[in-house]
């Protein structure tokens, strides 16, 4: 089985970083694979961000089709950027490391929060907690107040400051299990979680397994509805590439 780690922002080595982290976790057999958009921001914080990165999902996973032999895909950024874009141009499992993370923690405890990075994203958590219906088991949503590229260029204090958070939300919010909001946390999640005391559930392996899991099933993007193969169409500009694509690509 291959699956592919999209990174949605450039940062190569946080790409490598979340690529070993899976790998690690992978089952025997398992191939994992990395990749980043050749252009796009240097780290995701914001909606403009999302927005810019979303384009270069779609043509990694347009990249990986045309290699032909991909299993499944993981959008690597906690705000899911244009994942359902992305499924509709494969029909491999599409899945997101937010929404991965917060099916996992409802599988090991009634409720948990959410230690992010700053709290703006902590606002496009809240977002996708409503989309995917997890909002009533999340009792808080919590900001380290770290930018997402202090997580590799300070990681100690980085670290200090996401362990003091996660405590305060096991002391505080009534929770069983954390999930961590961003996938640049994810080579720390066993090292917080012996501090923490808790299951601490980050998105990029728990995304990887889910995906291994519906691969190995045999189950598939759904081609009927709105995930069907985007229309023919043509683009003009910088997105004339695009035009007419013929979907499924054949490599």
């Amino acid at each position: 089985m291959h699956v592919r780690i999209i990174n949605p922002n450039t940062t190569a080595s946080m790409t490598a970083a979340m690529r070993l982290v899976a790998q690690q976790k992978a089952a025997v057999g398992t191939i994992v694979s990395a990749s980043q958009p050749e252009s796009g921001a240097v780290s995701i914080e914001s909606h403009f961000d999302e927005a810019i990165s979303a384009v270069g999902v779609a043509e990694e996973v347009l990249k990986g089709e045309r290699e032909g032999d991909i299993d499944a895909y993981v959008v690597a950024c906690f705000g899911d950027p244009g994942l359902l874009a992305a499924r509709e141009l494969t029909r491999a499992p599409v899945i997101g490391i937010a929404e991965a993370a917060f099916h996992l923690a409802t599988l090991v405890s009634t409720r948990f929060s959410v230690v992010t990075t700053l709290s703006r994203t902590g606002i496009i958590a809240e977002h996708l907690l409503e989309q995917y219906g997890f909002r009533q088991h999340c009792r808080r949503i919590r900001a380290a107040e770290i930018p997402v590229l202090d997580i590799e260029h300070h990681p100690q204090t980085a670290f200090t400051r996401i362990v003091e958070e996660c405590c305060r939300a096991r002391d505080e919010d009534s929770i069983g299990a954390i999930v961590l909001g961003c996938g640049g946390m994810a080579n720390m999640t066993q090292e917080i979680s012996n501090e923490v005391g808790l299951p601490v559930i980050e998105g990029v392996t728990a995304a990887l397994k889910l995906a291994e899991s519906l691969a190995s099933l045999g189950l598939h993007t759904s081609k009927h509805g709105d995930l069907a193969y985007p229309r023919p169409k043509a683009f003009t500009g910088k997105f004339s590439g695009l035009s007419d694509l013929d979907l499924p690509i054949k490599p």
